[in-house]
C-alpha cells in the first residue's frame, strides 16, 4: 500500500512537471510572437535592450528584498554566461524578425546538439554511437531547413543556427556555476550584459538607431514580453525540479507547434515539405540526445 502511494505521488509530481513544461513552452512561443510583432517597429537589438533592461530592474528589486552573498571566484564564467546568452538572444530575435517564427524557434532548439559537442571537447564527456546517430539526424534536419542545395539559403537561417550554438555555450557555462551562484545572480549577469552590448553597438557602430518610443501599445508589448519570458523561465525551472529531465526535454519541443501556429496567425506561410521534415528531424535528434544524456547521468 505504501509503495502504491509513493508511485501515485511520483505520478502526480510528474504530471505537474509536464503541465509546467507545456505551459512554459506555450508562453515562450507567445513571447516569441510578441517579439515578432515588436520587430515591425523596433530593431531586434532594441528589443534585446528593452527586454533585458526591464529584467534587470526585476532582478535588482528581488535581490534588494532577499539579498544573497556574492562569490568572486568564478566571475569570468559569470561574464561568459552573460556574453554567450546575449549573443544567443541577439541572433534569436534577429531570426524571429526575418524568418517564420516556427523556423526561428526550431533552429534555436539545435542547442542540445551543440551542448553535446562542446561537452565532448571541453568537458571530456564521451559521445557514444547512438548519440552520434542522433546528432547526424539533427544536422540533416538543419540542412533541410536551410536548403543549401537551392536558391533559398539565407544568412538569417545561419544566424538561427548560431543562436542555437551560443545558447548551448551559455548552458554549458551554467553547468559550471549553478552550484556557486544564486539563480538570480546568473540571470542578472545575462540580462546586464544584454543591456550593455546593445548600448555599445548603438554608441560605437552605425548599425543601431535607438529611438525613444512613446506609443503605449509598444511599451505594453515590451512589458508583456519581459513578464512572459520571466514566467516561462520560472515554469521551466519548476518542471525540471518535479519531473525527469528526459521527459521534460521531450515535452519542451512542444514549443515548436505552438510557434508555428502563432507564426501562421501573424502571417507566416505554412512550412513546406522540406521544412516540416527538417523540423521533425531536429526534434527527433534533440529528443534522442536529451534522453541519452539523462540516461548517462543515472
Amino acid at each position: 500500500m505504501l509503495n502504491k502511494y509513493k508511485s501515485l505521488s511520483k505520478l502526480k509530481l510528474m504530471d505537474k512537471g509536464v503541465f509546467f513544461m507545456l505551459l512554459s513552452a506555450l508562453i515562450a512561443a507567445f513571447s516569441g510572437a510578441v517579439a515578432k510583432i515588436l520587430s515591425e517597429t523596433m530593431d531586434p537589438i532594441e528589443i534585446v535592450f528593452y527586454r533585458n533592461f526591464l529584467g534587470v530592474i526585476i532582478i535588482l528589486y528581488s535581490l534588494k528584498k532577499i539579498p544573497v552573498s556574492m562569490n568572486t571566484s568564478k566571475l569570468h564564467l559569470l561574464f561568459l554566461r552573460g556574453l554567450f546568452g546575449t549573443m544567443a538572444m541577439l541572433f534569436f530575435f534577429y531570426t524571429i524578425a526575418t524568418i517564420p517564427l516556427g523556423e526561428a524557434v526550431i533552429l534555436n532548439k539545435t542547442s542540445p546538439f551543440f551542448v553535446t559537442i562542446l561537452a565532448y571537447y571541453f568537458m571530456k564527456e564521451s559521445i557514444r554511437t547512438p548519440t552520434i546517430f542522433a546528432l547526424i539526424i539533427g544536422f540533416v534536419g538543419i540542412i533541410l531547413i536551410i536548403k543549401p542545395f537551392g536558391i533559398e539559403i539565407s544568412i538569417e537561417h545561419i544566424y538561427g543556427v548560431l543562436g542555437g550554438f551560443f545558447a548551448a555555450a551559455a548552458y554549458a557555462t551554467i553547468k559550471k556555476i549553478k552550484d556557486i551562484y544564486d539563480a538570480r545572480i546568473i540571470m542578472l549577469s545575462f540580462m546586464g550584459i544584454g543591456v550593455i552590448i546593445p548600448l555599445l553597438l548603438f554608441i560605437f557602430t552605425p548599425y543601431v538607431d535607438f529611438k525613444i518610443h512613446t506609443e503605449p501599445f509598444v511599451w505594453l508589448l515590451i512589458g508583456l514580453m519581459a513578464i512572459f519570458s520571466t514566467v516561462s523561465q520560472w515554469l521551466l525551472t519548476r518542471a525540471y525540479s518535479l519531473s525527469p529531465a528526459s521527459i521534460i526535454g521531450v515535452i519542451g519541443y512542444s514549443s515548436i507547434p505552438f510557434a508555428v501556429g502563432f507564426g501562421i496567425m501573424l502571417g507566416d506561410s505554412l512550412p513546406d515539405m522540406y521544412t516540416f521534415t527538417g523540423i521533425a528531424l531536429i526534434a527527433l535528434g534533440g529528443i534522442l540526445v536529451s534522453k541519452k544524456s539523462s540516461n548517462e547521468k543515472k
